[in-house]
């Protein structure tokens, strides 16, 4: 039987892995653009096409349904892993793995940073992801698969979060954003922690009061809870580049204040032509 559940959940996962055709929110971004401003310890989100990605996208009423790590490719180094691999991520046919900035061409993709870690604490965030290479996900729970065949479950607001959970009870069993919030928490880096505020007794401020932090469990996280996060910022690599709105090339006959100069059927004057800077954002 489990030989069988085992053969039916690969299966199962690879079908729900599959590409859809799905218009992006946003136009991709270059691997290479990608590669000029991704720093060692980001996440990158990605708008996938796939089955799952149509979940979770609802589930989290978000654009963004996959998340990775960059690690550099020198953090890779002692893996063996192919050349040109800088990401570390969680796939769930084909379990935690590293992977080329490539394999993102075409999406629509978003990077956050986190603020004020150290090169150490960088450095043990990559490794904690790296350490994991390898490590799969019980595709025998064929259950927790089965799920995904309805990309738009009924299930009230409050109940959904819970139903990304992929969890077989094995902490390794990792998939997605839990992995890099399990390496971040590993650090005791916040990401969205439940906060509870308690009043100071103290006479000269009435009125203070202090927050305490509560971890929130890995298996909860979902890649908009990057997006969100006051602790990791936005880097957008069109603004990264030197973006300058003078170079851009547009349709002169759509711009105002360029009409035709005598009137309606003279031709249109058309206005300096500027270096083409913008192909992608």
């Amino acid at each position: 039987m489990g030989m069988f559940t085992g053969w039916f959940g690969s299966h199962l996962a690879r079908y729900l892995s599959n590409e859809a055709h799905i218009h992006s929110s946003a136009p991709p971004t270059r691997a290479e653009r990608l590669l000029e401003t991704l720093q060692p310890g980001d996440v990158l989100l990605v708008e996938g096409h796939s089955r799952f990605s149509t979940a979770i996208k609802y589930l989290t009423q978000s654009t963004w349904s996959h998340a990775a790590l960059y690690v550099g490719s020198q953090a890779l180094e002692a893996s063996q892993a192919p050349a040109r691999h800088c990401f570390v991520e969680a796939d769930v046919s084909e379990g935690i793995r590293s992977v080329p900035a490539a394999l993102f061409e075409g999406y629509s993709t978003r990077i956050c940073r986190p603020a004020g870690l150290s090169g150490d604490e960088i450095a043990q965030v990559i490794a904690y992801a790296v350490a994991r290479l390898g490590h799969r996900y019980d595709l025998r729970n064929v259950w927790d698969l089965a799920r995904y065949l309805l990309p738009t479950p009924p299930v009230p607001v409050r109940f959904r979060r819970r139903m990304l959970s992929l969890g077989s009870g094995d902490p390794t069993r990792a998939i997605c954003s839990t992995l890099i919030a399990q390496a971040f928490q590993s650090i005791n880096y916040p990401i969205l922690p439940i906060i509870n505020s308690t009043s100071l007794d103290c006479p000269d401020c009435p009125h203070c009061v202090q927050e305490i932090l509560k971890v929130r469990h890995h298996s909860l996280f979902a890649p908009r809870d990057f997006d969100v996060s006051p602790y990791f910022a936005v880097v957008k690599p069109s603004l990264q580049a030197g973006f300058d709105f003078h170079a851009l090339n547009w349709e002169t006959d759509q711009l105002p204040g360029f009409a035709p100069e005598g009137g309606a059927g003279a031709p249109v004057t058309a206005p300096p032509k500027m270096p083409a800077r913008n192909v992608y954002c």
